[in-house]
């Protein structure tokens, strides 16, 4: 297997975890948004099981799907209570009125545009799933590395999908309960 590494080093890293609130504390030390880095390590945490690792795939109602992808339909509640949800509802019907997408139905519409809302959150979901786990690396609780097609390719977006390895310490100070 083709090991690539990260573009970001890990961190000279503190004194080893303790706890849940050592865990914390570091990843408030790297992240700009240390809670959503936090949510991504604990669903990470809890997909790998006994193992390390998790992807390029994980099966999630009857279909593989990138672990990126499962990541982001794991975090949509969370996009459906933000405050900006209004504005990409408006968004969105002013885009696909433009297009002429928007069916005349209305309730066709209505399934249309929440499509086309999913689609963009998945999207956005992505971008912030890979800047999570960028901050996680650098935390030094994760390690992530790329299968797929042209694994040997420069373009590191070459039809590669993440995969997520958890560290020891991480799983450690994860499994204590206090």
């Amino acid at each position: 297997m083709f090991q690539q590494p990260d573009l970001f080093e890990p961190r000279e890293v503190a004194p080893t975890l303790g706890s849940l609130p050592d865990l914390i504390d570091r990843i408030s030390q790297v992240s700009k948004r240390p809670r959503y880095a936090f949510m991504v390590l604990n669903l990470i945490y809890k997909a790998v099981g006994q193992g390390d690792s998790i992807g390029p795939y994980v099966r999630y109602d009857g279909a593989l799907l990138p672990v990126r992808d499962w990541l982001c339909e794991a975090l949509i509640p969370l996009a459906q209570k933000d405050g900006r949800r209004r504005t990409l509802i408006d968004a969105v019907r002013a885009d696909l009125v433009t297009k002429g997408q928007l069916p005349e139905d209305p309730v066709a519409a209505e399934a249309r545009i929440a499509e086309e809302i999913k689609a963009r959150i998945v999207r956005s979901g992505r971008t912030s799933i890979s800047r999570a786990a960028s901050d996680l690396v650098r935390a030094g609780l994760l390690r992530r590395h790329y299968k797929g097609f042209r694994v040997d390719h420069a373009n590191r977006g070459a039809q590669r999908e993440a995969v997520y390895t958890i560290t020891p310490e991480a799983k450690r100070a994860l499994g204590r309960v206090h």
